[in-house]
């Protein structure tokens, strides 16, 4: 990850999942931004077409990497787990601590969960829980850095920054398995 002004073009490009209409926006072979189904087409392109570290944010056709990645995350959200660590990822235009943050969220396989506490406590900085909720709020990659694995001390969903909200949180949750959602629990 290099910091500075982004001088590679961006590009972005919209497409079908099990849950709606996702959009993608690309450098090279590598991710910048992923985006959840909005309400409409016209809204999901509108916020994966941002300007981005100065840069504008066209659409275009991906590349075999990005194409292969796109694959991926239609196979996850399809119900075909796969924790998507595989996926280059450039998070240049995001603060240290929010990096540190998404590291320690991206190693969450699907199924589990972490509380906002778990990833301060793993950072170093406990007590830090709300610092950490404040940086996934501005995850610009989210599934591929899956903030919606990271829940409440108490278990519980509250906030969720992505369209949908904490519906959009738990219906993830519940294609990833993870227990006490979508099925009921054994035990």
């Amino acid at each position: 990850m290099s910091s500075g002004t982004r001088t590679e073009p961006v590009a972005a490009a919209l497409f079908d999942t099990a849950i709606g209409l996702c959009a993608i926006a690309w450098h090279g072979d590598t991710v910048v931004r992923f985006q959840l189904p909005e309400a409409s087409e016209e809204q999901t392109l509108a916020r994966i077409t941002r300007p981005l570290g100065g840069m504008p944010v066209d659409e275009d056709e991906p590349g075999p990497a990005i194409t292969t990645a796109i694959a991926g995350i239609r196979a996850h959200l399809a119900g075909t787990l796969d924790p998507l660590r595989w996926i280059a990822i450039d998070l240049r235009d995001t603060p240290e601590f929010h990096r540190a943050v998404y590291a320690v969220t991206r190693d969450i396989d699907p199924g589990r969960t972490l509380s906002y506490g778990d990833i301060a406590t793993r950072l170093g900085a406990p007590g830090s829980a709300q610092a950490v909720g404040q940086a996934l709020g501005r995850n610009p990659i989210p599934l591929i850095v899956p903030c919606h694995r990271v829940l409440a001390a108490d278990h519980a969903l509250h906030g969720f920054s992505a369209p949908g909200g904490i519906g959009t949180k738990a219906r993830l949750l519940e294609i990833e398995r993870t227990p006490g959602f979508g099925e009921p629990m054994l035990f």
